[in-house]
């Protein structure tokens, strides 16, 4: 870890670099959870995904409303001839010597019943697989919550970073404008040449458009950020207000040993669950059932039981009261074939989805892995930043007295200012590439909302 007095230093050094930035900006300053929180409510990515989220849900009671009794009430009127012989296809009067054609009418009343008696776990495999479905979807659902804070966030410090370096770039257009006033003094004193003021202008000319190049970049950062989060691009202005207590606080943003589930790999987790689930519910599906059925009827006819015909409107009155109930074994002789069949293919979708959890799992063993060198290497640069910044501000010093003197030339003046802006320009990049690293770290191990609340 960086020392105190180079953690001192660079937090003085941090405050003096926000200072012209700060008062550029009058919009409303926003923190990282303020930002992500408008993200997770604006994109309709996320919207869609609570929708689907929901469908999921109302499928478990689908799954288990599907294993009700059957039940069918109905009632039909008829109009016909009644004309039968003994035989296969006979209806159970009409049996007479000649066709008569006359018109009867008739009605029948039934309601039929089924239940699945024994489904040997079909009913409990189905709803499994429904619950593990809505539970793939809830992860997915959190999967692109956790990519849209991880976006958030590289949008935030990659803003911060530019607001760092613009304080930079106007500094160094303050330095450049005051070295140009003494070149003009000088050489207006005939003590060095007039290109040296041409030269200086050139210069002064080259900072200003560097700053301008870094104001751009910052209203286009905004710009993406506004498409995350819905907020006006002109309205936003990331809160820097705890900036100089990052490198404090980023401590608190170490995964400790109690690394939750992280949400990048949860996802390969619950799809690698409904792919078993669905292997189970194939297994279950072609085993046998045994079903209770019931049915009762009723019927009217206008012939009566010794084969008169009668008025019409006494066929569409219930008359005769019957009921059936019984016991039926289901079984396809081919469920041996279709099962083998479905089940490899469920089987192999299961073995997809494991190698998929794996990969994603290396995946983010390296992402950690590289931001763990990049720490490193950060709070080494960190440690020389104090020296270079310092050893550059004495030269430019330096220089600008020799050049006053007229002891040295613009060329050695200028190479002295320009090292003295790397110098700066090199810590806000070490800084930013400190803090993406701890993100990265942070999101690869699961840790991105401790991140997230240690910049508030």
């Amino acid at each position: 870890m960086v020392t105190f007095c180079c953690r001192k230093f660079l937090r003085v050094f941090g405050v003096l670099l926000l200072l012209p930035v700060l008062s550029l900006f009058a919009q409303k300053n926003y923190t990282l959870p303020a930002l992500i929180d408008s993200a997770q409510h604006h994109l309709p990515v996320l919207l869609q995904k609570k929708a689907l989220v929901q469908a999921a849900r109302a499928g478990i009671t689908d799954a288990r409303h599907a294993f009700l009794p059957t039940s069918y009430l109905g009632d039909e009127v008829t109009v016909g001839s009644d004309n039968s012989l003994p035989g296969s296809y006979t209806t159970s009067s009409g049996l007479r010597p000649d066709n008569v054609y006359q018109s009867a009418i008739g009605n029948i009343g039934f309601l039929y019943n089924q239940y699945d008696l024994v489904d040997f776990g079909l009913k409990s495999a189905t709803i499994g697989r429904a619950e593990a479905f809505a539970n793939l979807s809830q992860a997915d659902l959190e999967r692109e919550r956790y990519l849209v804070k991880w976006e958030v966030s590289k949008l935030y410090l990659d803003i911060l970073k530019d607001q760092f370096q613009l304080g930079i770039d106007e500094e160094n257009v303050t330095r450049y404008t005051t070295v140009y006033k003494v070149i003009r003094a000088v050489t207006q004193s005939g003590i060095k040449p007039g290109a040296d003021s041409a030269l200086a202008m050139a210069e002064l000319s080259r900072t200003r458009i560097t700053y301008n190049q870094t104001q751009g970049q910052i209203l286009q950062l905004q710009q993406q950020l506004s498409y995350l989060t819905g907020i006006p691009a002109s309205g936003i202005v990331i809160d820097t207000s705890r900036t100089r207590t990052y490198l404090s606080a980023m401590d608190l943003a170490v995964p400790g040993s109690n690394t939750p589930a992280n949400p990048l790999t949860d996802y390969y987790d619950k799809q690698k669950s409904l792919y078993l689930q669905t292997e189970n519910l194939v297994k279950k599906s072609y085993l046998p059932k045994i079903l209770l059925t019931g049915v009762a009827w009723a019927r009217g006819s206008s012939i009566d039981y010794q084969g008169n015909y009668k008025s019409a409107a006494t066929g569409l009155g219930y008359q005769r009261f019957n009921y059936l109930g019984g016991l039926t074994v289901e079984y396809d002789l081919f469920n041996t074939v279709h099962r083998k069949d479905k089940a490899a293919i469920a089987h192999n979708n299961a073995l997809a989805s494991d190698y998929d959890l794996q990969q994603q799992q290396e995946s983010l063993l390296n992402i950690g892995n590289k931001a763990e060198e990049a720490i490193r290497t950060s709070l080494k640069n960190l440690a020389e930043a104090p020296v270079q910044i310092g050893a550059a501000q004495d030269a430019f010093n330096q220089k600008t007295a020799q050049y006053k003197a007229g002891i040295i030339n613009l060329v050695d003046l200028t190479n002295a200012s320009f090292v003295l802006y790397r110098s700066q320009s090199d810590y806000v990049r070490t800084l930013s590439d400190w803090l993406l690293a701890n993100l990265d770290k942070s999101a690869a191990s699961g840790n991105l909302d401790l991140f997230i609340q240690s910049i508030k």
